[in-house]
């Protein structure tokens, strides 16, 4: 099956394309920043000593409630792939040829696009309407809030001409059919189950998506292989989303996720899917690990750019889409300053392609 979706950055009034390809076998923020950085050892004992809040109600992701609810939800097994850091794994031995099939001459960018929605519990479950992938998605009913969120709301309606004064119900609807990803992603911090959505509207009869994911966060297990996600490589997206309580933290804690223009028809775990006909080996696969170089120097960066360059040092990001070089994704969170002057000063020759230990012998 094909699938080819135009993609609008809402926020940065760029586009790109996205083309799915027939799956196949697996290959192989205005306020100030704590200065008090804590380790990757220190992360999970902050996290489980931390108390969660009752959630009652759907609480949006750009608030001190979320927040709270954020520092002590547990993503993942701490061995889970987008928990593990990969400061000291081996390099890619075909590095410098990806990174120059990126560009190495092209800024890193970050889109604002990914928000959620936290819902307690018990939150009704209501039935989606899958209108591209039903053999490629799980089984409904969904615990979708009449308020969720959809990709690049709310900055848009305060950034982007385009989208002012429009209305979540105006998002919802996609008021003039402008289209995009429209991703929409719900979080059951309780039960750490996620929930992810392509393509969504809200409609007359109900909702619709194009496609539906949903993900274990107390497990390790992925997507069935060659199957598609809300993100082309199959992986989740809110475990990946840079948050405002993470770059007060001063150290975004996990992998992130980049999209590039040109992907493989490959992909490597804990991707599960590919989105390309190419097979020029110089361009990254589905799932391909890229980190920070150790010796490229953050201090001259603003705080809240120092706590994502620090956590691309750690953690790296891996390729999840078709899209615009060498962007990553914040959320939408009118808190968070614009980062666009500052990331851009990051080339794509400060990144490197890592491998894991076992995959290179170790």
């Amino acid at each position: 099956m094909t699938r080819a979706t135009f993609v609008l950055a809402v926020i940065a009034g760029l586009a790109s394309t996205r083309i799915e390809a027939q799956t196949g076998p697996r290959a192989a923020a205005g306020q100030a920043v704590s200065s008090n950085v804590a380790g990757p050892q220190d992360r999970m004992a902050r996290i489980r000593a931390a108390r969660m809040p009752p959630i009652t109600a759907p609480v949006m992701f750009n608030t001190p409630e979320a927040d709270a609810i954020l520092s002590a939800l547990e993503v993942f097994p701490p061995d889970n792939p987008w928990n593990q850091v990969v400061t000291d794994w081996p390099l890619h031995p075909n590095s410098q040829n990806i990174i120059a099939s990126i560009g190495a001459d092209k800024p890193l960018r970050y889109n604002p696009d990914m928000g959620f929605v936290l819902v307690p519990p018990g939150q009704r479950r209501v039935p989606v309407e899958i209108e591209g992938y039903p053999d490629e998605s799980d089984p409904g009913p969904f615990p979708v809030p009449d308020n969720l969120p959809i990709e690049g709301w709310p900055v848009c309606t305060l950034r982007d001409s385009l989208y002012r004064r429009w209305t979540l119900d105006d998002i919802q609807r996609d008021r003039d059919n402008r289209g995009g990803d429209r991703h929409g992603i719900v979080v059951d911090p309780v039960n750490r189950m996620l929930h992810e959505f392509f393509v969504t509207k809200k409609t007359d009869r109900g909702w619709t998506a194009m496609q539906a994911s949903t993900f274990d966060l107390k497990s390790n297990g992925l997507r069935p292989d060659g199957w598609t996600s809300a993100d082309a490589a199959g992986l989740p997206i809110f475990p990946a989303v840079v948050r405002y309580d993470e770059l007060q933290r001063g150290l975004v804690e996990h992998a992130m996720r980049v999209t590039v223009v040109k992907t493989r028809r490959a992909y490597v775990a804990p991707a599960t899917h590919y989105a390309s006909r190419h097979t020029n080996e110089d361009y990254p696969r589905m799932g391909e690990r890229i980190r920070l170089r150790k010796d490229f120097d953050i201090s001259g960066f603003s705080p809240p750019v120092q706590a994502i360059l620090r956590g691309l040092k750690q953690y790296g990001m891996f390729v999840a889409d078709n899209g615009i070089d060498w962007a990553i994704s914040v959320a939408p969170d009118e808190r968070i300053p614009v980062l666009h002057e500052e990331l851009r000063r990051v080339k794509g020759a400060a990144f490197e392609v890592v491998i894991t230990p076992e995959a290179a012998g170790g």
